[in-house]
């Protein structure tokens, strides 16, 4: 039975279960559980492990080495899902403090399957978006990686700091403009179109488009920002007309 075939009742005790059965583990330097639940075909379950793991860390401070040591022998798992949850528990634990959790960023980065690296793009995410200064800087080091996947991904990555600070995140998404790679630069111009929609947000990147030198790139992002005003228009701060013509005032050619 997957877990949303569930009622809400029994989904609030299967994570308190899982939780207790993780505090358990750590407690006794054991890994059953956290095997059992990290290598699960449900995504859910997967995840009431992760936010586990990540509600532990915080609140029990005696067991923080035991979960970083526990994490580490997990993610040398031949178990994709393993090492994919372990992905981002390390993102739970990076919301707060990101040192300790680093080196699983960066090997994620390149791991041979696809859920893994995904995870990272997720993780990155959501730790740029509470504690940015250092995966900011994290990024900013992979940006010009020679792996163009890698690349992409840390393009990616920097998405949801970017709906509600784009100025922190634009510098680097210019430094991708004369990027050669389709899939990359596909990447950059929907990691512009999905901050330009947010409040607040269209005037700082149409403001630093201005000044981009690779014009071709720049049209295709501000095509993308109009279409995702229409896609999205339910949740835009202006409609796809008001877009349009705050657009033109910059851009008349569009």
């Amino acid at each position: 039975m997957s877990f949303y075939d569930l009622n809400k009742e029994d989904r609030m005790k299967m994570v308190n279960t899982i939780h207790q059965q993780i505090l358990s583990d750590l407690k006794s330097h054991s890994t059953k559980s956290c095997i059992l639940y990290f290598s699960d075909e449900d995504t859910y379950i997967r995840k009431a492990a992760y936010l586990a793991i990540g509600k532990i860390h915080k609140v029990n401070v005696d067991l923080k080495e035991e979960i970083l040591n526990l994490l580490n022998e997990l993610f040398e798992s031949k178990n994709e899902k393993i090492r994919q949850t372990v992905i981002n528990a390390a993102g739970e634990i990076g919301i707060l403090k990101f040192p300790p959790i680093e080196h699983f960023m960066e090997q994620g980065l390149s791991d041979p399957h696809h859920s893994v690296r995904n995870a990272v793009i997720g993780s990155l995410k959501k730790m740029g978006e509470k504690n940015p200064l250092p995966v900011l800087s994290f990024s900013k080091k992979f940006l010009h990686h020679p792996n163009p996947e890698i690349r992409r991904e840390i393009c990616h990555g920097l998405e949801l700091r970017g709906r509600t600070h784009p100025q922190d995140i634009l510098p680097l998404l210019k430094e991708l403009q004369h990027e050669k790679k389709a899939r990359i630069r596909n990447t950059l111009i929907h990691v512009l179109g999905q901050i330009a929609y947010k409040k607040g947000c269209l005037a700082i990147v149409v403001n630093d488009l201005k000044n981009w030198d690779n014009k071709e790139v720049v049209m295709e992002a501000l095509k993308e920002i109009i279409d995702v005003h229409d896609r999205y228009k339910n949740f835009s701060e202006l409609s796809q007309a008001e877009a349009i013509v705050f657009i033109q005032q910059f851009f008349p050619q569009l």
